[in-house]
């Protein structure tokens, strides 16, 4: 696997590649558009500015020499070759001094040689920096005894001066650093991203205790801070989904087990009438317990999904109210309740087979733990742009702490613990109101009662 700290170390040295040749790309279109021609202009005019100044001399050879070595002496490389053939090295010598007869001869004839224009080149801008004959410039050169050729051009060394090299050096000694500056920098950002992946290693094998000590004042601080943050929201759902699984098994075991047992029984030889139909209504009981809870389980289980979407319709929560009221009138009657309601016509845009269900579940909670000749009242009415939604008993009543728990899934009160329940109803009934913007508030004293109060929000078509 090519590691991140390779690919920064690659990119990075790609990049200065690409840098250098682009300059040295740019540096030869600068040099043959403008540079070239003007060094061979400037160098040929002080070539002929030399030439001026020897013709203006006395007609002595010697004191022609010793100006061209004082020229020479000064940075250039210059060579004399006479119409005879006569060949006078001054200052630097060339490296090649080949150049054609033909080329000295039209220099002698009285035409200028522009070789740093026209000469070839081994290498780009390379060339001009070529200590040949042939990459010079030549003018002629007249005196009363001869005839010369005149060839120079800048020396090297005078080219390449002590702030060249200063400046070279400084180059290079940027182009280290800045290597330098980025290893070292890579290696500090790579070494958290490192962390990061021993911790989602950790956690794709179920260790959420796995601290991430990651202190930084910038984007990957905060992925460390936000990963320790999913990481304890992860360990708070293992929890919770361990807690799930624990619930969801007695609660299926215990009547499950009923079930089991009670079928049992009915093989017995010789069993009463009485006893095997008290037997068969257990069973029967506990088939509906075990169907209730998968039917809760699976409105769990929907309303959990992100991609949820509410069937909003228009809903009439007064004959909802109406009609749960009249599917639980049996057992209303059988524990001897006295229910009274003041249901004003409202409606929302909502879905209504879980609007349906908040009501059955506050209902029926309603009548499990209400005592016998105990009342029940429910109040639904508009208040202030929202519907308030009320359902009140006399019944058992809840303490303060197990208020707090009361929503939470497969959560019931000890009291509670022999009455047919899931411990679902409110946690759904949390949810929906919840989806549908709305809030639940509950109010409970022990021996009084409870009362639920459901605040719907009002969404017209």
């Amino acid at each position: 696997m090519k590691t991140l700290y390779r690919q920064f170390i690659s990119a990075t040295l790609l990049i200065l590649f690409c840098s250098i040749i682009f300059g040295f790309a740019l540096a030869n279109i600068i040099y043959f558009s403008v540079s070239k021609d003007k060094i061979d202009s400037q160098n040929a005019k002080f070539a002929q500015e030399v030439a001026n100044g020897i013709e203006n001399m006395h007609d002595s050879k010697d004191s022609m020499h010793a100006y061209l070595s004082l020229i020479g002496n000064s940075g250039y490389q210059i060579y004399l070759i006479s119409s005879s053939g006569e060949k006078y090295p001054f200052g630097e010598e060339f490296q090649n001094l080949k150049i054609s007869h033909e080329t000295v001869q039209t220099i002698i004839d009285g035409e200028i040689y522009h070789g740093m224009k026209y000469a070839p080149s081994s290498f780009l801008m390379i060339g001009h920096f070529s200590n040949s004959l042939e990459n010079s410039v030549g003018v002629p050169v007249i005196t009363k005894q001869n005839q010369y050729a005149l060839f120079l051009r800048p020396d090297n060394k005078s080219i390449f001066s002590d702030i060249h090299v200063v400046l070279m050096s400084f180059v290079v000694a940027i182009a280290i650093i800045s290597l330098l500056g980025v290893v070292v920098m890579t290696r500090k950002l790579i070494r958290p991203i490192s962390s990061l992946t021993e911790a989602t290693k950790a956690v794709k094998n179920e260790n959420f205790n796995y601290r991430l000590n990651i202190s930084r004042n910038d984007e990957i601080g905060q992925l460390a801070e936000n990963f320790n943050l999913m990481q304890q929201q992860l360990a708070h759902n293992d929890e919770l989904r361990k807690a799930f699984i624990n619930d969801v098994s007695h609660d299926f075991q215990s009547p499950l087990m009923n079930i089991q047992g009670y079928a049992d029984l009915l093989q017995t030889d010789g069993l009463r009438k009485e006893d095997r139909l008290q037997y068969a209504a257990i069973i029967q009981r506990e088939s509906k317990r075990l169907s209730n809870l998968t039917k809760q389980l699976l409105i769990l289980t929907s309303l959990d999904q992100a991609s949820y979407s509410l069937q909003r319709n228009s809903v009439r929560l007064d004959e909802q109210l109406k009609e749960i009221i009249r599917k639980s009138q049996w057992r209303i009657n059988e524990r001897e309740l006295e229910l009274s309601y003041k249901l004003e016509p409202v409606s929302i845009q909502g879905d209504a087979e879980l609007l349906m269900s908040v009501w059955d579940n506050l209902l029926s909670n309603a009548i499990k733990y209400s005592e016998f000749g105990s009342i029940i009242s429910i109040t639904c009415r508009e208040v202030h742009d929202e519907i308030q939604i009320i359902f009140k008993d006399t019944g058992i009543g809840i303490n303060n702490e197990q208020l707090t728990q009361i929503f939470v899934r497969f959560y019931r009160v000890d009291t509670a613990r022999k009455k047919d329940g899931t411990g679902l109803g409110l946690s759904i009934v949390k949810k929906v109101v919840e989806l549908h913007g709305g809030q639940v508030n509950v109010t409970s004293k022990i021996g009084n009662g409870s009362t639920f109060e459901i605040k719907l929000p009002i969404r017209r078509s």
